[in-house]
């Protein structure tokens, strides 16, 4: 009886030891986390998920192991988070104002390059006429000259119509500067207009367009050509922002630059 009852117990702890295994087969072990965790610190920029399963062993689900990871840190000083698909070590957003002497350099965007860039987000793909179509006003090189060195927009390709303007994107750094995960992240309509950014007598019908995360051209849209120089697609190279149709007397001035 003795012996029957040893057994069953040997037969036990044995079962025991099997399942251990598979309840933690879903978290990744400590060794793994620590040479993600060693790649995300190393690296300079945002790494992807493809990007980091190179480098990490044969096997690791690295998706599961950067939740894991991200969990890890959501109550430290820095934060795991996904910018644009990529993942990155940024400090922890309630203190944030401990690393603004340090790190942050405030540079005032005029009210035109804002203008600008709020209308190539919402409306990408768009060329240069499109814009100034939409503010109202010629939009001079230098606005857009600001914002393409900022590295927020991006040519994306020409557009099928006579002259071949160049079409206008917002890049990766544009979403990483205003924390957006994605560009459907943008506040709509009834967003804007509670924090006051667009008036609550608005004409009937006007709507916020939803902007579109496809890299892909549309098919009004021909690819850049490799080597081709862009700058001369800006000219002419300096020009005060006016009324469309409108005298000297119409001008913004040269505050914008």
């Amino acid at each position: 009886m003795q012996e029957g009852e040893s057994a069953m117990a040997s037969l036990a702890e044995v079962r025991v030891e099997e399942a251990e295994p598979m309840e933690n087969e879903s978290q990744a072990r400590p060794e793994e986390l620590r040479l993600l965790e060693a790649l995300l610190f190393a690296s300079s920029e945002p790494l992807d998920t493809a990007t980091l399963a190179k480098r990490m062993p044969e096997g690791v689900d690295v998706k599961a192991a950067l939740e894991q990871l991200q969990a890890d840190y959501a109550s430290r000083g820095v934060n795991l988070v996904r910018v644009a698909n990529k993942w990155t070590f940024r400090t922890a957003g309630d203190l944030a104002w401990l690393m603004t002497r340090e790190s942050t350099e405030t540079r005032r965007l005029s009210r035109a390059a804002i203008e600008v860039l709020a209308i190539i987000a919402y409306h990408q793909p768009v060329t240069r006429a499109e814009i100034e179509e939409i503010r109202g006003v010629v939009t001079s090189k230098g606005t857009l000259d600001v914002l393409l060195e900022t590295g927020w927009i991006k040519p994306r390709g020409r557009r099928k119509t006579p002259g071949r303007p160049l079409t206008f994107g917002t890049t990766e750094e544009f979403l990483s500067q205003f924390t957006l995960e994605q560009l459907g992240d943008l506040p709509g309509l009834e967003e804007l207009k509670g924090t006051g950014l667009l008036d609550s007598r608005l004409p009937t019908g006007f709507s916020v367009p939803t902007p579109s995360d496809d890299p892909a051209l549309r098919e009004d849209e021909d690819p850049l050509e490799p080597g081709e120089d862009l700058d001369l697609a800006l000219a002419p190279a300096v020009e005060p922002e006016t009324p469309e149709g409108g005298g000297e007397g119409g001008s913004e001035g040269g505050s914008e630059e």
